[in-house]
């Protein structure tokens, strides 16, 4: 696990600057506190920031092949590379080093860019062939490694984190067309981002810098397949799983410096730790956060199953004193807005973690893979609801609904304002549908607080499914989320947040192997009408004789912050400001947000920390 950065000069007479290319490394020390590498070359140049997990002695980058005419640095983890090296030796190759850096660069020599197929892990790498003159930019199936990149002024420029870029640049114009999306989703989804001309590499994609071109192609996609084909074969998919899932986390277990496991209580990383218990020869070190709010709180679930696997157990716990900071950090380690509230927690999680270890397995993409949240169950009602309910309730119920919620107060409130909310969504198409999820208002009156026009959120939805075959809401919301969400919210967070702690995360559900599997299963296996078990039916078929009953049963709980009530007090008023940067939002509309949070009207809880982030990041980017 590292931090990458480059510069290619379209111009093969300019050559690289060394100072600059180390400037470029600087700024990410923190991704790879361990040591650095450079390599400079006429045009070509390549800096590497090092946190030392494989091969302590002998990893070092950019690593080069004997020949020294193919140089890489990279970011992540190759978790096959012993297979992988097993297999390329007795295909002629040989080896000087035991890191899974030098089985890439062979993996490139024998198979060429068809090389991303047989890799299993993730990664973000940039490799230099100086006999074919190109630069070759990868990322992993998912997008659990970043990559950003942009040509300024005749030059490829290319880094783990924005701040690289701008380090050479000084500079680049904020893209105020981004600030819908960012609304409504919180956070800039790919190949987008925050600032004109720096594009995020899509996941499953890589580059080929070549003859002052610069092209993108795809080399993974979601399996092509139609309604008709999907698998209905219990038995077989239960045991495909559990075999795919031990081997999953076993290779990730491969490791030369200690390591641990993040412990929510909930059924994905319970799941995790107990597999890793069976396979471990010592007791598991495991990591919980906490909050003073019970609603919020997770730490008695993680004990029951601490307690269960005898893990060495750590706990620490967050409050709203830690906001200020909080805000500082994301500001800093995301380079551009980022919204999504659970950064707060993870951000601590990690900094715990990485007093005691330097590498821990994850739960993450659980619920993208086991159609996990709530709205996969909102999917199932809509398409009853929209076959049963008699046309005339279909307006009328909404409407009793909300006026229910008007006369009560407090949590009933909140509760009858969200089930009005979903009960009017179920009568709108998929995409129209979907966008409502985003928010807690009407997208009209999220619309209403922007004062200029950006690019709008119906056409990034419409794009973002045009490849899905799939025509069932239940499957598109499944394609959206491993497409879209999963790689720009939840492994952007997870990436930047343990990052900043200098500590690796590995994520054995988003196994491509597992993503493909599930991905292919009907909906029928993933969430049984009739069944008890709910959601992640086949992962808990699969885990039911590991793991407690209380966390079997136990309803779906969200890594969340009690934003609505450290909003509600009113202490971090002060954070809103009342003129925002560039006169982007209306000021009008946000004080309304405001004081309908405050009276306990709507929960505007998650809207309001994206204005916050929003206003400050702009604050703090053009000053």
């Amino acid at each position: 696990m590292c931090g990458i950065a480059g510069i290619l000069n379209f111009d093969g007479q300019n050559s690289v600057s060394t100072e600059m290319l180390k400037k470029m490394a600087e700024v990410i020390v923190h991704r790879g506190p361990d040591g650095e590498g450079f390599f400079v070359e006429d045009n070509i140049g390549l800096a590497h920031r090092r946190l030392s997990i494989i091969d302590l002695a002998e990893g070092d980058q950019p690593m080069f092949n004997e020949r020294k005419t193919i140089g890489i640095i990279f970011n992540g983890e190759i978790y096959n590379y012993i297979e992988l090296k097993d297999e390329l030796k007795q295909l002629g190759h040989s080896f000087s080093t035991n890191s899974d850096t030098e089985v890439i660069i062979k993996a490139y020599e024998q198979w060429g860019f068809s090389c991303q197929e047989k890799l299993n892990g993730m990664w973000a790498f940039a490799l230099w062939d100086s006999t074919e003159r190109h630069l070759f930019i990868s990322r992993d199936r998912l997008g659990e490694k970043p990559l950003n990149y942009m040509v300024y002024k005749d030059t490829f420029l290319f880094a783990s984190e924005i701040k690289s870029i701008m380090a050479y640049t000084g500079g680049v114009d904020v893209d105020t067309d981004m600030e819908e999306l960012y609304l409504f989703l919180g956070y800039v989804p790919s190949p987008y981002t925050f600032y004109k001309s720096i594009k995020k590499l899509p996941a499953g994609k890589f580059l080929v810098v070549k003859d002052k071109k610069v092209s993108e192609h795809t080399y993974w996609q979601l399996p092509d397949i139609g309604e008709t084909d999907l698998r209905k074969d219990k038995k077989k998919i239960n045991s495909e799983l559990s075999e795919l899932l031990y081997d999953s986390i076993r290779i990730r277990m491969r490791s030369d410096v200690p390591y641990g496991a993040f412990l929510s209580g909930g059924l994905d990383s319970s799941s995790i730790v107990a597999i890793m218990s069976e396979i471990s020869s010592f007791p598991v070190k495991t990591f919980t956060i906490g909050f003073n709010e019970k609603a919020f709180d997770e730490r008695k679930k993680a004990e029951v199953i601490a307690e269960r696997f005898r893990t060495e157990h750590a706990v620490k716990i967050v409050d709203k004193s830690s906001l200020e900071k909080s805000i500082k950090d994301i500001l800093y380690h995301f380079d551009e807005p980022f919204a999504d509230p659970a950064a707060i927690p993870t951000s601590f999680l990690a900094e715990s973690a990485a007093e005691h270890v330097k590498m821990v397995l994850t739960g993450d993409g659980g619920d993208e893979v086991f159609a996990g949240y709530s709205n996969y169950q909102s999917e199932l009602f809509a398409e009853g609801y929209q076959k049963r309910v008699p046309r005339f309730l279909k307006k009328s119920l909404p409407m009793l609904i909300d006026g229910l919620g008007n006369v009560v107060t407090g949590d009933i409130r909140y509760k009858l304002n969200r089930v009005g909310r979903v009960l009017d969504s179920f009568n709108l198409d998929f995409d129209q549908r979907l966008i409502t999820k985003f928010v807690k208002i009407p997208p009209k009156e999220v619309k209403s607080i922007l004062n200029d026009k950006s690019y709008q959120i119906e056409d990034f939805i419409s794009e973002s499914l045009y490849n899905c075959r799939l025509k069932d809401p239940f499957y598109r919301l499944n394609y959206f989320h491993l497409k879209v969400s999963l790689a720009d919210q939840m492994l952007a967070k997870v990436d930047r947040t343990s990052m900043a702690h200098s500590l690796e995360t590995r994520a054995p559900f988003l196994d491509h192997r597992i993503v493909e599997l599930m991905y292919q299963v009907d909906k029928s296996l993933k969430m049984p009408k009739y069944s008890d078990q709910g959601v992640k039916y086949l992962l808990k078929e699969v885990m039911g004789q590991k793991l407690p009953k209380s966390i079997l049963d136990r309803k779906k709980q969200g890594f969340e912050v009690p934003l609505r009530e450290w909003f509600k007090d009113g202490e971090f008023d002060d954070m809103l400001d009342s003129t925002p940067t560039l006169n982007i939002l209306n000021d009008c509309a946000v004080m309304k947000l405001i004081e309908e949070n405050k009276n306990g009207q709507v929960d505007h809880g998650a809207l309001l920390w994206r204005i916050v982030l929003l206003q400050k990041w702009m604050n703090r980017t053009i000053a």
